[in-house]
């Protein structure tokens, strides 16, 4: 992965042009998850640089973040919410707060992430990286869309921007088995690459599906992107045995690219012009890419689709168990 990585970093193939300094997303709500710090923090501050409105959705015990971000970005609207991205009941109790005071989001970027040295389970039993790289997006869509959150646009209307974080790691990645969709798979560390690829296969699928769902003809009602920012000297690696920490640590320092370089495809996805006309748009960098035919299949996207809705059905109030996302577009 680290070799993998490093061939990336030094590739400018195909790059496209930086965003305009100048782009403004003024009146803009932007929602970021996983934004305590790494690549989530940079994309806030840049956001918040360009006049958004800034609510960061992490785990508790990060008391001084919004300090940090207003120092950093000059911007004073920036507030946090506490979530658990492992907790499905935690991922409901914000959507809660969010209808309940009637938030509008204009931009999400959905970045949390993390890499276990083993499997592990969530509050509900699923495995950690399916849940959070996944599960937890797919609820969180599901609540937005149903509760007026995040609204499709009518034509002639500036969309709304769902962007996912997801990894070049999904374009190798075994075929989903739907068979034993959701079960929880034990693994060690020389497995964990392989399941962070599922992961993220689950995830470019999604935007794949979600982009079909609510999208039809030549109008864009939802912008639904992903990316891969490409390797990040990151503390995503902070679960690695003792032994592999002096020599890896090293190498992310000294030849990843930072959190602000890193983020600087998600910022494009989020506030360029031409991105607000178009959906299902994958960079991997600044490159424009196709995501894996694997997680482009229709078939795929909809065995997806029907089989995480049934996951998520106990965890959806009966009144908002039908989406109208759910129906083809």
């Amino acid at each position: 992965a680290v070799t993998t990585a490093l061939v990336d970093r030094f590739s400018n193939k195909g790059t496209l042009p930086p965003l305009d300094p100048n782009q403004r997303i003024d009146g803009k709500t932007c929602l970021v998850t996983g934004a305590s710090s790494g690549l989530g923090k940079a994309v806030a501050i840049q956001l918040a640089k360009r006049g958004g409105r800034l609510i960061l959705a992490c785990r508790k015990g990060h008391s001084s973040l919004v300090d940090d971000i207003h120092r950093a970005s000059g911007n004073a609207a920036i507030e946090m919410l506490e979530v658990d991205l492992a907790d499905l009941d935690s991922i409901n109790h914000l959507c809660d707060q969010l209808r309940d005071r009637g938030t509008r989001i204009d931009i999400a970027v959905l970045n949390a992430g993390l890499m276990p040295l083993s499997a592990r389970k969530s509050p509900q039993g699923f495995e950690l990286m399916f849940c959070v790289h996944f599960l937890a997006n797919r609820l969180l869509l599901e609540r937005w869309l149903n509760d007026g959150v995040i609204r499709t646009a009518q034509t002639g209307q500036a969309p709304a921007r769902v962007v996912f974080v997801a990894s070049e790691a999904h374009q190798s990645s075994d075929p989903i088995d739907f068979s034993r969709f959701g079960a929880f798979t034990d693994y060690g560390m020389k497995d964990g690459m392989k399941h962070y690829g599922m992961s993220k296969l689950h995830l470019c699928t999604f935007a794949t599906e979600l982009s079909r769902r609510v999208n039809s003809g030549q109008h864009t009602a939802l912008a639904v992107h992903a990316l891969c920012p490409g390797p990040i000297a990151s503390n995503i690696a902070r679960e690695s045995p003792a032994f592999i920490k002096p020599i890896l640590w090293p190498i992310m320092k000294l030849m990843f690219r930072s959190p602000e370089q890193a983020a600087e495809p998600v910022v494009y996805l989020a506030c360029a012009p031409d991105m607000a006309q178009r959906s299902n748009v994958y960079l991997h960098m600044m490159r424009e890419k196709t995501m894996s035919p694997l997680a482009s299949n229709a078939d795929n996207g909809r065995q997806l689709w029907e089989k995480s809705a049934a996951l998520l059905a106990p965890y959806l109030k009966p009144t908002r168990a039908e989406s109208t996302t759910t129906q083809p577009a």
